[in-house]
């Protein structure tokens, strides 16, 4: 069904497109007829940071930022859903057109700019949510706060989210904040990861709940630099990491007229990319619960990205050019591969 639909949404600017898709599934969810787009719901659930997930195809943040779909997208059979990047305060994002699409190279690049309607809209949805799987919460900065000054903006949301997330996500690697990759490393990642672990720690014990916390980091890293996001990963004693977030690379583009476009590019093209990345980690962190994503779009890149060393899946850009029908086929290759 979804490949007879994509043709008249491709002819809409890609952000109408992705705003017209969500509401068309959330008439759908509404009137009983989502889960008949993804086909049967796979089964096959695994115990990982302490939760029960279904199965191990989960939604990669970014495509639902305010959790106003979240029903709705886990009726497409989703082991788990996460939602955000949300910032404290809402925020507009960057000017319009922010979205392209690369349909020859099965690409996106994106500069939305963590555009999201504030934190305390998230948690209302949130709080509502039917959907039983779990959820994890993407947190970020707003776009007015000093790269310095960041932590304040991540204690905020955390504080905010932990009631409320089964895992909370920090996102230090969108390319469309200006600054933000630069708490990726060294001193900076420690100055971050070290009092955000101490929070999660003190509100594990106040709201009587543990909410593992992740870190999700950039495919643009040489070898050393993934090394040095592993052992603060470790030393910070983190639940997991989400490798990897878009690339700034345009080397596998060149050739597509969009590629000049600023932001960050997912798809096809950072397959490899996240993957490297991902077998790296697991040499220096062999116990620590990696979920993999990027250029995941048919069952055998999910089976690719488990062998790389990845415990979960995620899927965004997929979804855009192959359809729900995406989900189960991934789902089902994980079953398969065992």
């Amino acid at each position: 069904m979804y490949h007879l639909v994509r043709p008249l949404l491709f002819r809409l600017d890609p952000e109408a497109a992705h705003n017209a898709a969500l509401k068309s599934l959330d008439w759908l969810h509404r009137a009983g007829g989502a889960s008949r787009l993804a086909g049967k719901c796979t089964e096959d659930p695994v115990e990982l940071l302490g939760l029960r997930f279904p199965n191990r195809v989960g939604l990669a943040a970014g495509l639902d930022k305010n959790a106003d779909h979240l029903d709705a997208l886990g009726e497409l059979g989703f082991g788990f859903v996460e939602v955000g990047t949300v910032t404290p305060r809402a925020q507009p994002g960057n000017a319009r057109p922010r979205m392209f699409r690369l349909a020859e190279h099965g690409a996106i690049i994106n500069r939305f700019g963590f555009n999201n309607h504030g934190v305390a809209h998230l948690v209302e949805r949130v709080q509502k949510r039917r959907f039983d799987g779990p959820v994890g919460i993407n947190i970020g900065k707003n776009l007015a706060t000093d790269v310095d000054d960041a932590l304040r903006d991540y204690l905020t949301c955390l504080e905010a989210v932990h009631p409320h997330a089964d895992y909370v996500t920090v996102n230090v690697s969108s390319p469309n904040t200006p600054g933000l990759r630069t708490l990726q490393f060294g001193e900076q990642l420690d100055a971050l990861l070290a009092p955000l672990r101490t929070r999660t720690s003190e509100l594990d014990e106040e709201n009587g709940r543990r909410v593992p916390l992740l870190v999700k980091i950039a495919p643009d890293m040489e070898v050393d630099e993934i090394a040095l996001v592993a052992g603060s990963i470790e030393r910070n004693a983190l639940d997991g990491v989400i490798a990897t977030n878009t690339t700034v690379s345009r080397e596998a583009v060149q050739d597509d007229p969009q590629a000049k476009e600023a932001g960050g590019l997912s798809g096809r093209p950072v397959f490899e990319a996240s993957n490297r990345v991902i077998r790296r980690l697991r040499e220096h962190l062999p116990d620590v619960v990696i979920i993999g994503v990027g250029g995941i779009d048919s069952g055998a890149a999910a089976k690719a990205k488990i062998a790389a060393g990845a415990d979960l899946v995620q899927l965004y850009t997929g979804l855009i050019y192959q359809g729900p029908g995406l989900v189960s086929e991934c789902a089902e290759a994980l079953v398969q591969g065992g």
